[in-house]
């Protein structure tokens, strides 16, 4: 089943898709990470269908808690990057406020002209666990989506933490939708591409990851506990912005799609963010 989070004209909701519509299932719970935290997605009920097209999509689970992702973890993007292999999984996280639904402006920061691009396969935790065994990892595991691991690569360089250059509001996109287990099948065999303005730069399959799905779970569960609605992005192939010769880093008006077989595609827009300070009311 596919399930996603969107605004419509009575605020925010979440609901199954069906078709071309969604069912809101705000009447049996909250929220989609709500949901979860209560070890179950509704595969009946809910509220009158809207049509997908009036409603804004947001990221399948908005308000995730924790963000993980793993880096240099296809072969080929490695060694496009000129890094050694490693032994451990490169983790690092991105913040909730650095991804944006499905459709949703991406904002290209006045800081910086190094904006890549980076196609991924999501992961959303389901059940809570520590020291989660590799072959029981997938009972813990909600769905997938797409994923847009839009860097400011300029940033991410400044030293070996990649925490700033990946967490610029508004930089990634996530979605359209969680696609749970069930239809998907084995995670380790989707083809997945990303095309920038029609042009195809990333073109691989989720077999080539070199620590995949499971073993992720398992290796982040030996230091702490998984939670319903967690998000694991899984790392990206070769052919990024980054690696071309020369460059090419994206710009205003750029369009970034990003497919994920058996999970739909994310497309975005890149905006111009504004430089001006921002303050939040007290």
């Amino acid at each position: 089943m596919k399930f996603a989070s969107y605004v419509g004209r009575e605020g925010a909701g979440w609901g199954r898709i069906e078709d071309d519509s969604i069912v809101p299932l705000d009447g049996i719970a909250p929220s989609l990470r709500a949901a979860l935290e209560a070890g179950t997605l509704p595969q009946s009920g809910g509220g009158a269908r809207l049509k997908l097209s009036e409603v804004e999509l947001l990221p399948p689970v908005p308000d995730t808690p924790r963000i993980f992702c793993v880096g240099l973890n296809y072969a080929a993007h490695r060694e496009e990057t000129g890094r050694k292999p490693s032994e451990y999984p490169a983790i690092f996280v991105r913040f909730a406020q650095s991804v944006a639904g499905h459709d949703a402006a991406l904002a290209a920061p006045p800081e910086s002209e190094t904006y890549d691009y980076e196609g991924e396969l999501a992961v959303v935790i389901g059940r809570p666990g520590r020291r989660i065994a590799e072959g029981d990892a997938l009972a813990h595991v909600a769905g997938y989506a797409c994923f847009m691991d839009g860097t400011i690569r300029e940033y991410q360089l400044h030293t070996h933490q990649y925490t700033p250059g990946k967490n610029f509001d508004r930089s990634g996109g996530f979605g359209p939708y969680l696609v749970t287990p069930d239809e998907v099948g084995d995670p380790h065999a989707l083809d997945i591409k990303c095309w920038v303005n029609g042009d195809l730069r990333q073109n691989s399959n989720t077999r080539h990851l070199i620590f995949d799905c499971y073993d992720q779970v398992a290796h982040l569960t030996q230091a702490f506990t998984l939670d319903p609605g967690d998000v694991i992005f899984t790392g990206t192939s070769s052919g990024v912005g980054g690696a071309m010769k020369p460059m090419q880093f994206l710009k205003e008006g750029d369009v970034v799609r990003v497919e994920v077989e058996k999970l739909g595609a994310i497309e975005n827009r890149v905006v111009p963010e504004k430089a001006e300070t921002v303050i939040e009311a007290a």
